[in-house]
């Protein structure tokens, strides 16, 4: 057994830094190289790209950045874990298997996760009186049902360490929690038990605090922002791990960013509801039990980590078509620029109202008044500009077309000094929402599969 291992984070979410897993295998030593790619809508996103071209529906990212580092991880034996599977992840690994066979690398080892899509699933589950109930209003799938895009079960940690000890060198995931992806390796290294509940919610609280990527090591750091040195080289977090539990948070010496007490605080209260039944479904760790104490330059050391056992149930993430929805705006230039972008508003609701559109929902935003805080908004005498934004929302698509032939006219129309008018009219776009539900642990089957070339 290693006396410890490093685990660096490369992407907190798809469309991160291309460059940070780089650096991640070049600048330092690590063992492990893990990368966060999916969201709830994410899944969604790739279900439609699947369904236009069976060979996609995965984050095709990671295609180049497998090309560029390869290399690195096969030199120094560094293992990568990632959900960028998507909804495909035999087709990523065949992907990342066809870049690797013109590099050369024949003997390459790409494990996969799979069994979390239960979209094909549906009809059977409510057969069985499953009805995939929205967790916050109890209301059946079935209302629904017919504008279902895609349904992924969270898996947790364990296919990975099954793919681990079959000796692949890259596992490529579906819907596995963000969180698993860290605690696979310390499960696999250092042995751990599935019902050594303060070892597991360890890994869990490692995951939980570099699953966003540089938000721990200085980015999007509230507390202390201006603090943050080279923050155009910021580096991406590590967590050193040990057999019993303890682990250090850092980053690669030679790089920007910073890692104290403040950002691994501020990264543990992100997205937390109960801070005492943090539930995965590997273990549920309680965050009140955390003890932090400095280490170092760059380096937290995070210990005292409670957990309990874990729930009979996985969380369900699905995702529906919700209607069509178009947003507009024009800007208004000083002097009376807000005066100008509320009579602008006032004009397209009287429009809407003449025209008979119908919509579920008309939002109105003055940017650089107060669309960040709404009506909390510090008072502003006399702004230079403000851009007027609208935004519709509604199931009749003919309606919305409509709309977003509303806006421009008013450029002659409307108010004076109008600007910020050349990208055109608005175009409605697909509102895809989250419905989060349960499922019996039983009735999932989760797969792994490891192959060489």
């Amino acid at each position: 057994m290693k006396e410890y291992i490093r685990i660096a984070s490369g992407q907190g979410f798809w469309g991160d830094r291309s460059d940070a897993p780089i650096e991640q295998v070049r600048n330092g030593p690590i063992d492990y190289l893990v990368m966060d790619y999916l969201a709830e809508v994410t899944m969604s996103i790739m279900q439609k790209q699947k369904i236009r071209d069976p060979k996609l529906g995965y984050a095709r990212d990671i295609i180049p950045l497998m090309k560029e580092i390869i290399p690195d991880i096969i030199e120094k034996d560094i293992k990568v874990i990632t959900n960028a599977g998507g909804v495909n992840p035999i087709a990523c690994r065949n992907a990342i298997f066809e870049i690797a066979d013109k590099m050369g690398y024949k003997d390459l080892k790409i494990g996969i996760v799979h069994g979390d899509d239960i979209y094909d699933q549906i009809d059977a589950l409510f057969e069985k009186g499953i009805y995939l109930k929205h967790m916050d209003s109890g209301e059946s799938l079935e209302s629904v049902k017919n504008c279902v895009y895609s349904a992924n079960v969270y898996l947790g940690a364990q296919p990975v360490v099954a793919a681990l000890k079959e000796g692949a060198q890259i596992i490529i995931t579906g819907r596995v929690t963000d969180t698993g992806l860290t605690l696979a390796p310390m499960m696999h290294e250092f042995n751990w038990n599935p019902d050594e509940y303060d070892k597991m919610a360890a890994g869990i609280v490692a995951g939980h605090i570099i699953e966003c990527g540089a938000q721990v090591s200085g980015g999007n750091f509230l507390a202390g922002w201006k603090e943050v040195p080279d923050m155009s080289r910021i580096g991406f977090p590590i967590i050193e791990a040990y057999p019993d539990g303890r682990f250090v948070v850092t980053k690669h010496d030679n790089s920007g960013g910073l890692v104290d007490q403040r950002t691994v605080k501020e990264q543990l209260v992100y997205e937390l509801g109960d801070p005492t039944n943090y539930i995965t479904p590997d273990v549920i760790a309680d965050f009140t039990s955390i003890q932090l104490k400095d280490d170092g330059k760059n380096r937290v050391k995070v210990f005292g980590i409670e957990g309990q056992k874990p729930t009979d149930f996985f969380k369900v993430s699905i995702s529906y078509s919700d209607g069509w929805t178009s947003i507009a705006k024009l800007t208004y230039a000083w002097p009376d620029a807000l005066e100008k972008a509320k009579k602008a508003d006032e004009i397209i609701r009287d429009r809407i109202n003449y025209l008979g559109l119908d919509f579920e929902e008309i939002h109105t935003e003055f940017l650089g008044v107060n669309a960040c805080h709404g009506p909390l908004s510090h008072p502003v005498d006399e702004p230079n500009e403000v851009i007027l934004q609208i935004g519709v929302r509604g199931s009749n698509q003919a309606h919305l077309e409509r709309f977003s032939r509303e806006m421009i006219p008013l450029v002659l129309g409307g108010p004076p000094t109008v600007t910020g008018f050349s990208s055109g009219r608005s175009r409605p776009k697909e509102v895809i929402a989250f419905w989060p539900a349960l499922i019996p642990k039983n009735l999932v089957k989760a797969n792994y599969d490891v192959k060489s070339m």
